[in-house]
């Protein structure tokens, strides 16, 4: 797995003096330290962990997000979800894995995944901010709906993206 940090760091848990200033300047949290050595320690596991690139983590409420480059998602959900659940059961929380670099509609896919956008619009309000208004289809009463504050904290901090979430029948 390629990520921020060395391969060194992230096997050993011993920091060389360029990631520990990754890490006191912010650049890299904690969080990410943890989830990157998890990742590391399951890629021989899982050999195409190998060519994921990691660029960190989101957490808003018990949800936290994964961010890897355009096109690793789908090596990380390949196992059948192996990977998920093991990343689950050693932090406590509910995983998304998110594409970093990608365009703003993809992302809202992914994010409020496995509900369907049947629309996304822009709202100019007086003030000069940008709202981006997202219209769920809502399938199955019964499906339980995922954290919508969540969700808008992750697009805020991920992409800058102030949401506004509605559903449709």
């Amino acid at each position: 797995m390629k990520a921020e940090l060395c391969q060194f760091c992230l096997r050993s848990g011993i920091l060389c003096s360029k990631c520990r200033a990754k890490l006191e300047s912010g650049e890299v949290t904690k969080l990410d330290l943890e989830i990157a050595r998890l990742l590391v320690s399951i890629e021989n596991e899982y050999p195409l962990l190998q060519d994921v690139y990691f660029h960190g983590t989101v957490e808003a409420d018990n949800i936290l997000a994964i961010l890897v480059r355009r096109g690793d998602m789908s090596k990380i959900l390949s196992y059948g979800g192996k990977i998920i659940k093991f990343l689950e059961n050693k932090t406590g929380k509910d995983i998304r894995i998110l594409e970093y670099n990608t365009n703003e509609r993809k992302f809202l896919e992914d994010l409020f995944a496995p509900l369907t956008i049947l629309t996304i619009n822009k709202i100019w309000l007086p003030d000069g901010t940008v709202e981006t208004r997202v219209i769920l289809k809502r399938r199955d009463r019964k499906r339980s709906l995922p954290n919508i504050n969540a969700m808008r904290e992750i697009a805020k901090k991920v992409k800058g993206i102030i949401l506004r979430v509605e559903f449709a029948e």
